[in-house]
């Protein structure tokens, strides 16, 4: 790879996660691939699965959270009557049944309570954490632990096709939802069984499959045909939910300065701890601003160095 000094880059990348490889790897070869020390990742995606992982690189990393919390989509193929200690096809078979009486009808009844809001219980191979351990580290130990349900948002769950014992499903969810889990628990309403044979997240916020670049061999740079600096997303990208507002020289320097400024502007204050995301006369993205209700002030909550 070549070690000439590189110009900074701050934004996303929305890269393609071939099967096997854990998200971290996949930040690390990016990190080799492109020579950008600031890099992380926007949600965790199984070494199973494939599919779009959004990379943050410089700046874009204090935006990580807005990339967890947006809504996901994703293509599962479920595999009823073998189960696996890791609800996965990576894991060690602990129970096979016959779901040969199990039709498409009893699918579709088993999977409509898997939507809107509903409590979900995490598997043990996770990265969640009890009394300080991962979840997987205690499970690699033969250790299984209560774990207690967490609230989770499903917008949709469709049915894409049923060929015995294949299931396909199309999700949407919010964030902490667990593909894996649903696979389990889909097995468990149907009394035979599951786990998950495949996984695909064809979208992540703004971010979707059919745009996603592909992951370079490890140690290997990206290809130049790929023009990797060319598919960087602006930061910005993942905030469109918040509303905008833009900000003459003497404010954009007090905001810069770590001051805020009293809400004179068109923007409806929603409440103190409202959001918004401000631009310069320049059209330049500045940064993310908070309101204080004590204060009746926009002040500075994430500010970005000028490019």
């Amino acid at each position: 790879m070549s070690t000439a000094v590189q110009a900074r880059v701050d934004g996303f990348l929305n890269v393609d996660k071939p099967y096997g490889i854990t998200s971290m790897e996949l930040v690390r070869r990016v990190k080799r691939a492109c020579g950008v020390k600031r890099v992380g990742h926007g949600g965790t995606l199984d070494p199973v699965a494939t599919g779009v992982v959004p990379v943050c690189l410089g700046q874009a990393t204090r935006l990580m959270e807005y990339v967890i919390d947006g809504t996901k989509d994703y293509r599962a193929v479920i595999e009823l009557g073998v189960e696996t200690d890791t609800y996965d096809s990576l894991g060690r078979v602990m129970a096979r049944s016959d779901p040969s009486r199990v039709d498409r009808a009893a699918v579709e009844r088993a999977l409509e309570p898997f939507q809107g809001a509903i409590r979900q219980v995490p598997p043990m191979y996770s990265a969640l954490k009890k009394q300080g351990k991962r979840l997987y580290e205690l499970a690699r130990a033969g250790i299984e632990v209560e774990r207690e349900p967490r609230d989770v948002k499903v917008l949709s769950t469709t049915l894409l096709d049923w060929s015995a014992p294949l299931v396909t499903v199309e999700v949407t969810c919010g964030r902490g939802f667990y593909m894996r889990s649903l696979a389990h628990d889909l097995g468990q309403a149907l009394g035979c069984g599951a786990h998950l044979k495949s996984l695909i997240r064809l979208r992540t916020g703004p971010f979707r499959v059919a745009d996603a670049i592909a992951l370079p061999e490890a140690g290997e740079p990206f290809p130049a045909e790929v023009g990797w600096q060319g598919a960087v997303h602006a930061p910005d990208v993942v905030l469109s939910g918040l509303p905008a507002v833009i900000v003459g020289t003497q404010r954009e320097g007090m905001l810069r300065n770590g001051r805020g400024f009293p809400s004179r502007s068109r923007l409806t204050d929603s409440g103190d701890g409202a959001r918004c995301r401000a631009y310069g006369v320049n059209g330049g993205f500045i940064g993310i601003l908070k309101f204080d209700a004590g204060t009746m002030q926009w002040r500075p909550d994430k500010i970005f160095a000028a490019a």
